[in-house]
Order: structure tokens, then C-alpha cells, then sequence
């Protein structure tokens, strides 16, 4: 079963120096039928103007993915970590027993657009950590490439979950196939471009809920069509 949440359904929030765009109930937007995925709570879209940013502010008890679309994205935390997130790299942030971090666009000129991705762990009280790495995703593209599971493997980030998310880049006519595991759902956000997903098409800010199918199927429509794609308990 595919449920498709619709770009243009998600909470909008226009704050002048941040345009954000939630799949899921965040802030002072709420909708009971989109709390969540499984454990993936929050899938946040941002557009945050040059110059401009988070301020400090506290987190605990989640494990927080930065994916960067477009210009640069610069993290400072109560670890001590400060660095630019830029497209290719990811972080991972567990907040653990609690954090502060600030988020910026050091940027004179340009904007940063990112996708922030929220998954609740399977711990509370765990001492905080900070990650990133870079992955080759568009580099070496027509393919999904996993950038965190709960142990770590093939060079992810190891995230308080049991889940796995993969990240790729599809040209007009890339296929690639994901198999579910019996019980477990699949959740895939389109960052940008368009694909078919077991034959149902969907565009930028899309996203599919997946239940009760073995397998995943995702062709690209457009060339550089961006996704990420959830394996959740």
C-alpha cells in the first residue's frame, strides 16, 4: 500500500528569512493525521536566507539528520563541533540527554536549502554525539547509497534506531529496487525532480508512505531527480 502525502498539503511556514515546508505536525503546525511516520517524526524542507539562522537553542532525545540541497549550512554545538554542511555531506546529531546547537547560512549572497530529518530513538538519556561524513551521491549517481543505520555499516552514520536511510540521484530511465522486509514500512521523501515509485508518479516535496509491499521500485523521470528513502521497523 503507497499513501502519498502531497507536496502542496504539507504545513508552510514564511518567515521572511526562512521558508519552510513540514510533511509532518511541527511547531505551530499541526495536523493529527501526519504526526509521524513510524519513528520518522519530522521531515522539515528549509530555505534559509543569507546571513540569516537558528539561534541556540536546546534538543534531547532525537537523532537529527542534515541533508543540504543547495549552498551551505553551519553548525555549532554544546560538543564543541562547528563546521559548514554543504551538499554530499551529512550530519547526524544525537541529542541524547541534551544539546544546544545553533544553524546559520554563513553566506553573503546565496540561500541554503536543506532538508532536516528527525527520528526518535530507541533510548532515552544517551550521551550526546556529533557526526558527518560525506557520501559520493552525486557523484556516482543511478544509485541510492546508505548514509545511516543502527550499526554503522558500509560507512553510514550509526543512528539510536532501527532504521536505515538511503539518499541517491536518478537520471531519466535509472531504476532502482528496495526490498522491504516482512512487517517493516518504507518512507520515500523526492527532494527534487520527479520519479515513479512501483509505478505511481511523484514530484519535489512529495512523499511516500510505504506498508505491506515487499519491494520498492524507484525510476527517474527527470535528470538529477534527488530522493531519500526510509527502512523503518
Amino acid at each position: 500500500m503507497l499513501a502519498v502525502r502531497n507536496s502542496n498539503e504539507r504545513g508552510h511556514a514564511d518567515h521572511g528569512w526562512l521558508d519552510a515546508r513540514h510533511s509532518f505536525s511541527f511547531g505551530s503546525y499541526h495536523d493529527a493525521a501526519h504526526n509521524s511516520f513510524r519513528a520518522l517524526r519530522v521531515i522539515n524542507e528549509d530555505v534559509i536566507a543569507p546571513g540569516r539562522g537558528f539561534p541556540d537553542h536546546p534538543h534531547r532525545d532525537m537523532e537529527i539528520i542534515t541533508y543540504v540541497l543547495s549552498g551551505a549550512l553551519r553548525h555549532a554545538d554544546s560538543t564543541g563541533s562547528r563546521e559548514d554542511i554543504v551538499p554530499g555531506v551529512v550530519q547526524r546529531m544525537s541529542a541524547g540527554s541534551g544539546i544546544m546547537h545553533s544553524e546559520a547560512n554563513p553566506s553573503k549572497d546565496e540561500p541554503v536549502h536543506l532538508i532536516q530529518i528527525w527520528i526518535k530513538p530507541d533510548r532515552r538519556g544517551a550521551e550526546p554525539r556529533h557526526e558527518s561524513r560525506a557520501f559520493p551521491i552525486h557523484e556516482h549517481e543511478g544509485r541510492l547509497h546508505l548514509i545511516a543505520s543502527p550499526d554503522g555499516r558500509d560507512g553510514s552514520l550509526p543512528i539510536y534506531q532501527d532504521a536505515s536511510v538511503r539518499a541517491g540521484v536518478l537520471n531519466v530511465g535509472d531504476r532502482v529496487t528496495v526490498e522491504i522486509g516482512h512487517s517493516r514500512h518504507a518512507w520515500v521523501q523526492i527532494a527534487r525532480g520527479s520519479v515513479t515509485v512501483n509505478d505511481r508518479r511523484v514530484g519535489g516535496g512529495d512523499g511516500v508512505g510505504v506498508s505491506d509491499e515487499s519491494h520498492l521500485t524507484v525510476e527517474g523521470l527527470d535528470d538529477a531527480s534527488e530522493l531519500l528513502v526510509f527502512d523503518l521497523a
